[in-house]
């Protein structure tokens, strides 16, 4: 059976520094999966807990307190709304949540991709080899973590946080073997792999870049979820559309989705 385009795991709120819009509140998104005919959101905000040392400044002003502002979370008999968060790594590969704060939580999103915090993620002074080392170390450290990997997902793997506008460069440099390696490694764990880059548009090398990683994790036996990673109001109308053509690009199926969405 077609994978069916029934979640969203992966949307902030008006509590994230980087949206701070009004009009990105619970009650919206929720009427967003109701609309769409969702059966499971999640809300993800931006958190470092102040229980790990190592926050940046704009991690320090988003505690678990702040996130947890959000509850409780509306619900519906259509579509039920879980409470997570998006947490991060440091240039240390310090994961910025604790064990008692993973128990709390419903779902934890790590990006290991933020490469564009200067000082925190990197040196900032790294190029195209450098940069595809760091996408290895990292996803690597993710994978070796002492997570709960049935709840936990690692965020946008292809997205242009990785270097800006030249992203695709670093993409390239990294060994088909090495993707094979790592996940057949997170296959094993049982993390998921997030979907979330734009579908449409793309030109011949950059759906090569972009595609081939996913095509190589559902190669090793992988399991996916869908994140819009919206952060206001119009994110979340182009959201359902670009997952459809998502999983049209993957040819995935209800056999790829994520355990917590099937059990």
């Amino acid at each position: 059976m077609r994978f069916r385009v029934d979640h969203d795991l992966h949307i902030h709120s008006t509590l994230s520094l980087c949206s701070s819009d009004p009009a990105q509140n619970p009650a919206a998104i929720l009427a967003y999966g109701e609309e769409n005919g969702f059966t499971t959101l999640c809300l993800t905000d931006h958190m470092w807990d102040p229980a790990v040392p190592g926050a940046s400044g704009w991690y320090a002003a988003q505690p678990y307190e702040r996130t947890r502002e959000a509850l409780p979370l509306p619900q519906s008999e259509k579509t039920r709304f879980l409470f997570g968060c998006e947490t991060d790594m440091d240039r240390y590969c310090t994961i910025g949540v604790s064990p008692a704060v993973v128990r709390e939580l419903d779902f934890v999103i790590v990006p290991t991709t933020h490469l564009h915090m200067d000082g925190f993620t990197l040196d900032g002074s790294e190029g195209a080899d450098e940069r595809a080392a760091l996408w290895s170390s990292r996803f690597d450290a993710l994978l070796d973590a002492d997570l709960p990997f049935e709840k936990v997902g690692v965020a946008h793997l292809t997205c242009s946080l990785i270097w800006r506008n030249r992203y695709l460069e670093v993409l390239e440099k990294i060994p088909v073997e090495e993707y094979h390696r790592l996940f057949e490694k997170a296959a094993k764990c049982g993390i998921g792999i997030e979907l979330n880059f734009p579908a449409g548009g793309m030109d011949a090398e950059t759906a090569r870049l972009t595609l081939l990683p996913y095509r190589i994790a559902k190669e090793e036996g992988c399991r996916f979820y869908l994140g819009s990673d919206a952060h206001h109001p119009a994110g979340l109308a182009a959201a359902k559309a670009n997952f459809e053509a998502i999983v049209d690009l993957l040819d995935l199926t209800e056999d790829d989705k994520i355990l917590m969405l099937t059990a």
